[in-house]
C-alpha cells in the first residue's frame, strides 16, 4: 500500500473523530499479525499453479470483467526478441485455435464489446495484462468469453503469414512514439536504470528487430512465458461465484507448464555511490521537467504484517504533506514551478523503490525548480513537519477512506480488478475495504509527527542518487550544467533553512449567513424522478435523488450568456485571462487558505465563462453539501480580486505554454484552426505566452462580476444521494438569497461560420517520419434529433470499416476513427471527421482508401451486420450509463439547455431498434456529398 497506490486517497472530506493526541504505545493491537485477505474475493490456484481470483459484483449489471495477467514482460526477452512481449500481445487478436485472424474482434463487437475501448491489452517491463469485459445475461457469450481468455493463454496460432500481416500495425506504433520525449528518453534512461537490463528493454523493442526478427523468436517466448504458474486469471462481476470458478477450471486446468521451463529471474537496479546526472534537450521539446530520484539500497520487502501496512500509512501521510507544500509553492506569488510533487514508491524496476521529486517549470528555471524541490526536502530534514499540517493530512486520508467504505459495492468492476492484479504482480495487500477503513481509524492517531518526520533521513542520500533535466532546446535558453546541479546539493546541504510558517485557518467559510430567501414552487416529474424548485430570486433547482453510489452528489448550473455577450475587444482581451480569475479564492480566503480550510472534506465547485454560457461544476459527500452550496454562493458575490496571485497563473500559464508549438502535432492544431477559423473576426488563436501577457486581469474580473451579477435566470443542478430536506434548506439559505436582475439573458450568434466544403492544408513540421491525416465534412444544418443519431451512427460504423481495411488489411495505422455529430446550439452545424497517423510514404495510399470507405456508404450504405454490431454496443454502453450519476446530470442540464425534453432518454432503446441501413444511407448522402476538408501533418522535408 505503497503512496504510488495510494494517491486517489488525498482528495479531502471531513470526519470527526477520536483526537489525534494517541502515541504508538496506545495502541493495543499486535502488529505483528499478518495481514489479512478479503474475505470477500475468492482467491485459489490450480494444481497448475495458475491463480485466479473471483468477486460477485453487480455494478454494471449483466457484465463480467475477465482479465489474463501473465507475469512476463519485456524484461524477460532475449536480445533477438526485443520488443515481441508487445508483438506477443498484438497476435493474440490476431488468430487462435478457437478464433481465426479476425474473427475474435469480430465476434466481440456482434455481442457490443469494441475493440479498443473495451477490449484491449498492455505490455510493460514486467507483465502482459489481458482485458476482456463480456456481457454476462447469455450463458453462451460468458463461455465464448473464457474460451478467448483460455485460447490467448496457450492457443495461439502465431502463423508466419499473420505475423507478417502485423509488423505493419507495430512498427506503426513504434512510429508514434518517435519524438522529443522518446530521444531524450534513451539519454537518461541508462542513468536512472544504472547497471539493469531494463534500459534495454523498452516494450515496444527496435524497429531493426520488429523488422526482421524470425518466426521462431516469438513462438520461443510464447512457449517460455506464457505459462500457467506465470499467469493469474481474474473474473469480477455480475455472476454466481461458483460459477467462475468452474469456468476457470474447466478452461484452465488442463493447461500444462512446459517440461523444461525456465527460470522467471529477477532482474534489480545495481547501488551506485556516485550522483548520476542527465541533462537533455531537444528542439522539438515541449515541457521543461525535473526529476531527482534517491533509490532506495535495499529491494523490496513485501508488505506482510500490520506493522508493515502502518509503516506504509506513515509514508503516505509524509508524501501528503510535502506535496501540501509543493502546492503552496505553486500558488505562491513567484511560483519555481508549475507544479511538483514527492513520493515515496515504485521505479521502473518492480524491485526497487526510490524517494522522487518531480517538477515541471519553466525552461529557463531548471535550476530554479529543482532549488525548489531541494530545499523543501532540507527544510523537512532540518524542521519537519508540524502538527497542524499532520492533523489536515490524517483529515484527508481518513475523509478519503471513509468515502470509499461508503461506496463500497457500488464500484464498477473495471475499478475493484486493479487491486487484484497488484497483488498477483507485486504482492500488494488486499485486506479490502471494510479493514482497511477500521484499520486506519484505530491507527491513524497513533502516528506522530517523530515517526513522520524520521523518514526523510532514510529518503535523502548522498548514494543511488539520480537527477534528470529534460527540456528544449531554442535559442535564449542555456542548459544547466552538471557542475551547476552538483554545486547546488552542496549548497542546499549546508544551508540553514527557515521552518515552516503555519498560518491559522479559519473554521468555516462564512462568519455569518446570508437571510435566507425561499422557494416558491415545487414541481415533480415522476418519470424522470426529479424535483425541480423555483427559488424565490427566480432561479431554479432541479434534483435527482439516486443510489448509484453513496457517497456522490454531482452539481453543475448554467446561466446563458457567455463571452458572446461581450464586445469583440473585451473578448479579445480577457478570453486568455478567465481561466486565471479564481486563483485569488474567496472571501479574503487564499487558495491555500482554501485548501487548509477543506481537509477532511470532499468538495468542489469550480466556476467558468464559456462562448455561450457561464456556470458551475462541482461535486461533494452527502454531508459536505452544504460547503458545496456556501462555495457557490461565494464564487457569486466573494471572489476575490489579487493581482499577485493573477501575475502566478500567468507565470505558470507561460511556462506551460512557453515551448508548446515546438511540438509538430501542436503546431498542426495551431495552423489548423487558424485555416478553419481564423476568418471570425473574434478568432483568438492558440494560447501564448505573449498573449498571457497581454490578458487584461482588470477586465476579465469586471466582466465576471457581469456574468455572476443576475443568479434569477441560472439552473442548478444536482444528482446523487442527496439529503433532500437539506438540499432545499441550503438552495433557500444559499442560492435564493443570491441578487437578481430578472434579465433573462441569451447568448448572442454570431454571423460567422467555419470553412466547409472542399479545401487542402498541408502543414510541414518536424523531424520524424510521422504524418498524420484529417478528413472533415461540416457545414450548417438544420437540427435533427433523428440525423444527429445516424450521423453519429456513422461515425462508429466507418470506424469499424477503417479499423478492417487500414489497420487490417494495410497493416498502414495503429489507430484510426470516424466521429458525427450535429449540433444545435448555438446554430445547426454538421461536422464527420477522420483521423488518423500514419507514414509520410502512406498518406496518399491511406487517404484515399478512407475516402472509398465512405464513398461506399453514400453509394451502398452499411452492411445490416456491422449495424448491429454499433447497435449493441450503444445498447450496453445506455444500460450501464442509466446507472451512473454523471450520465443524468449531463442529461437534465444538456436538456434544458438545448430546450429538449429530457423524458426521450426513454425512448432511446426503440430509436436504436427502428435505425435502418437505407435511413443512414440516406444520411450518408446528405452530409457526406458536399466536399471535404483535408488537413495533412508531415515532416519536413530533408535538406
Amino acid at each position: 500500500m505503497k503512496y504510488s497506490n495510494l494517491t486517489a486517497l488525498f482528495v479531502g472530506a471531513f470526519l470527526a473523530f477520536t483526537p489525534f493526541q494517541q502515541t504508538k504505545a496506545q495502541s493495543n493491537q499486535d502488529l505483528s499479525e499478518e495481514i489479512p485477505f478479503n474475505p470477500e474475493v475468492k482467491k485459489g490456484v490450480l494444481e497448475n499453479g495458475l491463480t485466479y481470483y473471483i468477486k460477485n459484483n453487480g455494478k454494471p449489471e449483466d457484465k463480467v470483467e475477465l482479465r489474463l495477467v501473465v507475469n512476463a514482460g519485456s524484461i524477460l526477452e532475449d536480445e533477438d526478441q526485443r520488443g515481441l512481449a508487445h508483438f506477443m500481445e498484438h497476435m493474440n487478436f490476431n488468430g487462435t485455435k478457437n478464433f481465426k485472424k479476425n474473427e475474435l474482434v469480430d465476434y466481440l463487437q456482434s455481442i457490443g464489446v469494441k475493440f479498443g475501448a473495451h477490449l484491449n491489452a498492455y505490455t510493460s517491463f514486467d507483465e502482459t495484462v489481458y482485458i476482456l469485459p463480456i456481457p454476462s445475461d447469455d450463458p453462451e457469450k460468458l463461455e465464448k468469453g473464457f474460451q478467448i481468455i483460455e485460447d490467448w493463454a496457450h492457443n495461439a496460432l502465431l502463423e508466419d503469414k499473420d505475423i507478417d500481416e502485423e509488423r505493419g500495425v507495430v512498427l506503426e506504433e513504434y512510429r508514434l512514439g518517435q519524438g522529443a520525449e522518446q530521444r531524450m528518453r534513451q539519454e537518461y534512461l541508462p542513468k536512472i536504470l544504472h547497471g539493469s537490463k531494463y534500459a534495454d528493454r523498452l516494450p515496444i523493442g527496435t524497429k531493426e528487430n520488429l523488422e526482421t526478427f524470425d518466426y521462431e523468436s516469438i513462438r520461443s517466448f510464447y512457449n517460455d512465458w506464457y505459462r500457467p504458474d506465470l499467469m493469474s486469471v481474474m473474473a469480477v462481476g455480475d455472476v454466481d461465484v461458483e460459477v467462475l470458478e468452474q469456468k476457470i477450471k474447466d478452461h484452465f486446468a488442463h493447461i500444462k507448464n512446459p517440461k523444461d521451463e525456465r527460470k522467471r529471474e529477477s532482474f534489480e537496479l545495481p547501488n551506485h555511490e556516485e550522483t548520476l546526472i542527465a541533462i537533455e534537450s531537444d528542439e522539438e521539446a515541449t515541457f521543461a521537467n525535473v526529476q531527482v530520484l534517491f533509490k532506495d539500497k535495499g529491494n523490496v520487502e513485501a508488505e506482510e504484517t500490520l506493522e508493515d501496512y502502518r509503516n506504509s500509512m506513515v509514508e503516505s501521510l509524509f508524501a501528503q504533506m510535502i506535496n501540501n507544500r509543493f502546492d503552496e509553492l505553486r500558488n505562491s506569488n513567484n511560483p519555481p514551478f508549475v507544479y511538483g510533487y514527492s513520493y515515496h514508491g515504485g521505479t521502473w524496476s518492480r524491485t526497487k523503490e526510490a524517494y522522487q521529486s518531480f517538477a515541471m517549470c519553466d525552461a529557463s528555471k531548471q535550476l530554479t525548480a529543482l532549488r525548489a524541490l531541494l530545499e523543501e526536502n532540507e527544510r523537512v530534514k532540518q524542521h519537519g513537519f508540524t502538527q497542524s499540517e499532520l492533523e489536515r493530512a490524517k483529515k484527508d486520508i481518513l475523509a478519503r477512506l471513509e468515502q470509499s467504505f461508503k461506496n463500497k459495492g457500488k464500484n464498477e468492476s473495471s475499478r475493484v480488478v486493479g487491486e487484484y492484479i497488484r497483488n498477483f504482480l507485486e504482492n500488494e495487500p488486499m485486506p479490502g475495504i471494510d479493514w482497511e477503513y477500521k484499520f486506519h481509524q484505530e491507527q491513524l492517531p497513533t502516528i506522530n509527527l517523530k515517526e513522520i518526520n524520521s523518514l526523510i533521513s532514510g529518503y535523502i542520500k548522498d548514494e543511488n542518487r539520480v537527477v534528470v533535466l529534460t527540456g528544449p532546446e531554442k535559442d535564449g535558453v542555456e542548459q544547466p550544467t552538471e557542475e551547476q546541479v552538483r554545486a547546488l546539493f552542496k549548497e542546499i546541504e549546508n544551508k540553514e533553512l527557515e521552518p515552516y510558517e503555519e498560518t491559522e485557518v479559519a473554521e468555516s467559510l462564512m462568519a455569518k449567513t446570508p437571510k435566507k430567501g425561499s422557494i416558491t414552487k415545487t414541481e415533480t416529474n415522476k418519470e424522470l424522478g426529479t424535483t425541480t424548485l423555483t427559488l424565490s430570486n427566480g432561479a431554479t433547482v432541479t434534483y435527482k435523488k439516486t443510489d448509484f453510489k453513496n457517497d456522490e452528489v454531482l452539481f453543475e448550473a448554467f446561466s446563458y450568456g457567455g463571452t458572446s455577450l461581450y464586445s469583440i475587444e473585451d473578448y479579445k482581451a480577457t478570453t486568455f485571462a478567465n481561466g486565471g480569475l479564481t486563483e485569488a479564492g474567496v472571501n479574503d480566503f487564499s487558495k491555500t487558505d482554501l485548501s487548509k480550510m477543506m481537509s477532511g472534506k470532499i468538495v468542489s465547485v469550480n466556476p467558468y465563462i464559456s462562448t455561450y454560457s457561464e456556470g458551475f461544476r462541482g461535486n461533494a459527500a452527502p454531508k459536505n453539501l452544504e460547503e458545496l452550496f456556501q462555495l457557490t454562493h461565494l464564487y457569486f458575490t466573494e471572489l476575490n480580486k489579487d493581482e499577485e496571485a493573477f501575475d502566478s497563473y500567468v507565470n505558470k500559464q507561460k511556462a506551460f505554454l512557453g515551448n508548446l508549438l515546438a511540438s509538430p502535432q501542436f503546431y498542426f492544431q495551431k495552423e489548423l484552426g487558424e485555416f478553419i477559423y481564423g476568418d471570425s473576426p473574434r478568432y483568438t488563436g492558440f494560447p501564448t505566452p505573449e498573449k498571457m501577457d497581454a490578458a487584461d486581469y482588470d477586465l476579465a474580473y469586471k466582466k465576471y462580476q457581469e456574468r455572476f451579477a443576475d443568479a434569477g435566470d441560472f439552473h442548478f443542478y444536482f444528482v446523487g444521494n442527496i439529503d433532500e430536506a437539506k438540499l432545499k434548506d441550503y438552495a433557500a439559505t444559499y442560492l435564493a438569497s443570491l441578487p437578481s436582475k430578472n434579465s433573462d439573458e441569451s447568448y448572442e450568434v454570431p454571423d460567422f461560420r467555419p470553412k466547409s466544403g472542399s479545401h487542402e492544408k498541408i502543414v510541414e513540421k518536424g523531424k520524424d517520419p510521422k504524418s498524420s491525416v484529417r478528413i472533415t465534412y461540416q457545414g450548417g444544418a438544420k437540427y435533427n434529433k433523428k440525423d444527429a443519431y445516424a450521423l453519429k451512427t456513422l461515425g462508429e460504423i466507418l470506424t469499424i470499416k477503417l479499423v478492417e481495411k487500414l489497420r487490417e488489411e494495410e497493416g498502414g495505422v495503429y489507430g484510426v476513427g470516424a466521429r458525427g455529430n450535429i449540433s444545435k446550439t448555438p446554430y445547426g452545424w454538421y461536422n464527420f471527421t477522420i483521423s488518423f497517423p500514419c507514414g509520410p510514404e502512406n498518406v496518399d495510399k491511406l487517404k484515399n482508401a478512407a475516402i472509398k470507405e465512405v464513398e461506399k456508404l453514400v453509394a451502398e450504405g452499411p452492411t445490416e451486420k456491422d449495424l448491429q454490431k454499433v447497435k449493441e454496443t450503444q445498447l450496453l454502453e445506455h444500460k450501464e450509463s442509466l446507472k451512473e450519476n454523471r450520465f443524468w446530470l449531463s442529461l437534465l442540464k444538456d436538456a434544458d439547455y438545448q430546450n429538449e425534453d429530457a423524458t426521450k432518454v426513454f425512448d432511446y432503446e426503440k430509436n436504436v431498434e427502428k435505425m435502418d441501413t437505407s435511413y443512414l444511407q440516406k444520411v450518408a448522402k446528405k452530409y457526406l456529398t458536399d466536399g471535404y476538408i483535408l488537413a495533412i501533418h508531415n515532416p519536413e522535408e530533408a535538406e
